[in-house]
């Protein structure tokens, strides 16, 4: 993920996003989901890591989906399998390091810039799609 983000950086990409990736990792922590917030209380607790169920995962493993946004705070998840076959997927946290190889391409949308705003409704910072040549709104 460090790779991602210096490209990103390097590039001065406002709007990227993973189009494709293949290759092998040797390991990932994952982020699963939780459930749904019906009260802001809740939606206090979804949003604290201590609450968060995690997987760590030992490699390699191969990179079966990797998706997401690679704005400064990305937000990509993936799946992954290991040599039996059996396929985790979730919230990437932490960094994917490269086990053999991988190809992964990296896209951006013309014309128009990402960013994250806290909302209220999920506790967590959703993507907001501006334009490059107007200010980037601060609700998702």
């Amino acid at each position: 993920m460090a790779a991602l983000r210096l490209l990103v950086a390097r590039r001065g990409l406002r709007a990227p996003f993973l189009l494709a990736a293949v290759g092998s990792v040797t390991g990932a922590t994952l982020r699963l989901p939780g459930p749904a917030a019906r009260s802001p209380e809740e939606v206090a607790e979804l949003a604290d890591p201590a609450s968060w169920s995690l997987l760590p995962l030992e490699g390699p493993l191969e990179i079966v989906s990797l998706v997401g946004t690679l704005n400064p705070e990305a937000h990509v998840h993936a799946a992954l399998s290991d040599a039996r076959g059996r396929v985790w997927g979730g919230h990437v946290l932490g960094e994917l390091r490269v086990h053999t190889t991988a190809e992964i391409v990296v896209g951006e949308a013309a014309g128009l810039a990402f960013s994250r705003a806290h909302d209220p409704t999920t506790g967590f910072p959703e993507l907001c799609v501006g334009s490059r040549g107007e200010r980037e709104t601060d609700t998702p």
